[in-house]
């Protein structure tokens, strides 16, 4: 049986960490069941730099080293694999998640420490790989799902591996990896919600994967039956991300099951769905699985106390489990969200973006800034809290739209700083502006996704409309809500270098006197 090392990279260094890394704790529970020796180096919770990692990388004879993650850990990835070439030579370096899944080809170009990439869901193919290792059989050309060199070093894509029907059968996490009580339940807090903030003993989980939304921003990387494996111009196979969707959850009883296990095992106090959309799966199962979730919920003495009694939060200890998740502004129920609230729901995060009605039919969300106001003030009236999430920098960009935006906030109450429109490796805005993201940094794409972060920060821009300059202005004024330096922005923009300098000149006010005689030091 093989020995495994992952690692997981470190997510967003400005923050403390505050989620257990879901996908990476799924396959080392699915090669511990398989009978694999597992070990886990979790970077991101740890953070003790790279002199540490190399000392974990060294520390024993690893068959396998694997790591994964999404795009905006390549730059802690990079250095970790070229570091596992350096101190696990022997050892059989295996990538996975949405970095690598959404452009392969180039990863593994970037990156040639990487033996062998899985592409795409790894449930199935993971643990076929571990078996291949076990039998000595190195030869990838028939394994599905996977990305390789083949003997002279040239880059082969396989076809891609179908997803799994029943998510069911995939174990829970191996929560026993991870330092929950050193790290994670410390960080437990949050600011959406009374109930959040006081978490002592909060961890994440996934009922289910995918969205049967088309968001041109968003990238699904093969969890939803969206990845296909084609030629590419050059006749050589690459991913490709098509409008195809195969939505799945667990069963309330799985969900129910394991929360019931981590209340017993750790007595949570608060669980946070990591769900693309909540209310996709309410749809989609026309209006069932969040009903019967919440059913169960109830039933399996879940419930907080002070939603069970009709009280306010403080009045009672609250034996039961909170929890929170997202949501969509066109797909809630009034009655939906009633029945969340009375299960413990206390928050949904809602993915506004703009109030704009082009942007918004662009974008393929399906709502309206109609729908976007309505469900806000929905959401309140049943007391769970909606989060919005604002976005500028849309390629459709203009003062116009950032002007709705604003007076939308204004209406409804919501203080946001917005994030940046972001091209993400995998979405569909990549690949109708990669040509412009990558002149934006000196033709080196690699650069740009080194660059990446949360949206929160500059990288490329593909507005039409506004530079990077115009757009990091426009974020403190949609912050701000201020329309006045809105306007006057508008109208600044519009004008010629000659205009705003004599426009700009200063004009001595009629009620301060020109003393005409010379000053002291001219004297």
């Amino acid at each position: 049986m093989a020995k495994i090392l992952f690692i997981n990279p470190v997510v967003r260094e400005e923050d403390v960490p505050r989620h257990i890394p879901y996908g990476i704790a799924l396959l080392a529970a699915i090669a511990r069941d398989d009978g694999h020796q597992v070990q886990v180096y979790d970077a991101n919770a740890w953070r003790k730099g790279f002199d540490v990692v190399r000392q974990v990388l060294a520390a024993d004879q690893w068959d396998v080293v694997a790591i994964g993650g999404l795009t905006t850990t390549y730059n802690f990835i990079k250095e970790v694999c070229r570091l596992a070439g350096e101190h696990a030579k022997d050892s059989l370096l295996i990538a996975g998640g949405g970095f690598l899944t959404s452009m392969p080809r180039e990863i593994m170009s970037w990156i040639p420490e990487i033996d062998l990439g899985v592409i795409g869901e790894a449930f199935v193919t993971f643990p076929d790989v571990l078996k291949k290792i076990d039998k000595g059989d190195l030869d990838w050309s028939k394994t599905l799902g996977v990305v390789h060199r083949n003997d002279k070093g040239n880059i082969i894509v396989n076809t891609e591996r179908p997803n799994i029907n029943n998510l069911d059968t995939i174990p829970w996490p191996a929560w026993e990896f991870f330092p929950l009580e050193d790290i994670y339940f410390k960080n437990s807090s949050s600011l959406f919600s009374e109930e959040a903030y006081y978490a002592k003993r909060r961890i994440d989980i996934n009922g289910s994967y995918g969205c049967n939304l088309i968001c041109k921003y968003c990238w699904h990387l093969g969890t939803t039956g969206d990845m296909v494996v084609r030629p590419d111009p050059a006749g050589n196979n690459d991913v490709a991300f098509t409008y195809g969707r195969n939505i799945r959850y667990h069963s309330p009883d799985y969900i129910i099951e394991m929360v019931k296990q981590l209340k017993a095992e750790f007595n949570i106090d608060y669980v946070n769905f990591l769900d693309e959309n909540l209310m996709t799966m309410d749809v989609y199962s026309k209006r069932t699985w969040l009903k019967e979730l919440c059913e169960k919920w109830i039933e399996a003495g879940l419930q907080p106390d002070c939603r069970r009694l009709g009280v306010p939060f403080d009045e009672v200890e609250n034996n039961g489990v909170f929890w929170s998740g997202t949501s969509h502004a066109s797909l809630h129920r009034p009655e939906t969200l009633k029945m969340m609230y009375q299960a413990g729901c206390t928050h949904l995060v809602y993915g506004l973006e703009s109030f704009d009605k082009k942007i918004l039919k662009n974008l393929g969300k399906g709502s309206t800034p109609d729908r976007n106001e309505t469900s806000v003030a929905v959401c309140m009236a049943s007391g769970i809290i909606p989060i919005p999430n604002i976005i500028i920098g849309f390629p459709e960009e203009s003062f116009g739209s950032v002007r709705a935006t604003i007076k939308s906030l204004l209406k409804l109450g919501i203080h946001a700083k917005p994030h940046f429109a972001t091209a993400y490796p995998g979405s569909e805005w990549y690949y109708r502006y990669k040509d412009s993201i990558a002149a934006q940094y000196d033709g080196n794409l690699e650069k740009y996704v080194l660059d990446l972060g949360d949206a929160t920060k500059i990288t490329a821009t593909i507005s039409h409309k506004f530079s990077c300059m115009d757009l990091l202005g426009l974020q403190e004024i949609v912050a701000q809500r201020d329309l006045r330096l809105l306007d006057i922005a508008e109208k600044h923009w519009g004008q010629s270098d000659e205009t705003i300098v004599a426009t700009a000149t200063p004009q001595i006010s009629h009620n301060i006197i020109q003393d005409k005689t010379k000053t002291p030091l001219q004297k």
